[in-house]
């Protein structure tokens, strides 16, 4: 009798227990969600009240920053975070791309295991060694690099400045490359390597030769996912702070020269936030900073993140 009853209560309770489960491990899968809806809500709650004296628009594109007189805008730091993060890009992209060609495409297998493991090891050096070794190393050839492209190109507007020191947007530029490096060459490796074999194959039965098979079969096929892999990269650079700030001049100023110094919003955030409390609205004003770091980054990474799935989706079909 005791045994039938146990029988009878049994699928009631795997059916509790299911549910509970399932229930657990969604409320740990909507955690992250949750802590991010939060962030985002904490700081536009902190920023609304700068709203009441500038319009979101004079914010976003003012070019005056004096707190001590009240005027906010964020277009020259805007601006600095642009020129640092695009001119990363630019240094970057190009060598993480062949980087990645060579050791899917050309390496031994050993080659490639060795060296994922130190490039994995890149990714997680902290950001004020690289800012250390951008003042000891990368600071100081700044200016002979830029009397070196000067002699090649000439007095050309982007290589002219008149900053003396080598803190400037090429150095961020260059410290942001090396740092940002990794994450693209792992992210267009899997990308290469998720495109069948067979793509590779009949581009060689044709004739081809593998560089021609990589650049006619392979890269077209694995370009959305590299364009996800920059993205990726983008956003990591978009929202690094201390080694920027190290190396690259904090001026208040628009940079008119990758030679000029500059003054990201990371910087901004980074280097004020102790004193918000002694003026008015500086508080609502960095908030506001922040909460435009936050959004672009989360941009760029759903972004980012819906092209690599559909990479490999296509890879799996």
């Amino acid at each position: 009798m005791r045994l039938s009853q146990s029988n009878s209560r049994t699928p009631f309770g795997r059916i509790f227990n299911d549910k509970l489960a399932a229930r657990s491990f969604l409320l740990a899968a909507s955690f992250p969600l949750l802590v991010l809806l939060f962030m985002a809500g904490a700081l536009l709650l902190r920023t609304l009240p700068i709203f009441q004296f500038v319009t979101p628009w004079e914010f976003l594109t003012g070019d005056l920053w004096r707190p001590s007189q009240g005027e906010f805008g964020l277009s020259t730091f805007i601006s600095g975070t642009l020129w640092v993060t695009l001119l990363a890009l630019v240094v970057a992209v190009p060598p993480c791309i062949l980087t990645s060609i060579f050791l899917v495409e050309y390496a031994r297998r050993g080659t490639l295991r060795g060296l994922l493991p130190v490039i994995d090891l890149l990714a997680g050096i902290p950001s004020v060694v690289y800012g250390v070794w951008g003042v000891l190393v990368v600071v100081p050839l700044v200016p002979r690099l830029g009397q070196f492209l000067r002699s090649v190109f000439g007095d050309l507007p982007l290589l002219t400045s008149s900053n003396p020191t080598g803190f400037s947007i090429l150095a961020g530029g260059i410290v942001l490359a090396v740092m940002i490096s990794p994450i693209i060459v792992s992210i267009t490796i899997e990308v290469l390597r998720s495109i069948p074999q067979g793509v590779r194959e009949a581009a060689l039965a044709v004739g081809s030769t593998r560089w021609q098979a990589v650049k006619h079969a392979v890269l077209p096929n694995a370009l959305p996912g590299i364009i996800a892999a920059a993205v990726m990269g983008l956003s990591r650079a978009f929202g690094e702070t201390l080694a920027v700030m190290m190396v690259v001049g904090n001026t208040a100023a628009i940079p008119r020269s990758v030679f000029d110094p500059g003054y990201p919003l990371t910087a901004l955030i980074a280097n004020n936030y102790g004193e918000m409390m002694s003026i008015p609205r500086y508080d609502a004003a960095l908030m506001g900073a922040a909460l435009l770091l936050l959004v672009v980054v989360i941009v760029f990474n759903i972004l980012s993140a819906l092209v690599l799935a559909r990479v490999s989706q296509g890879a799996r079909s």
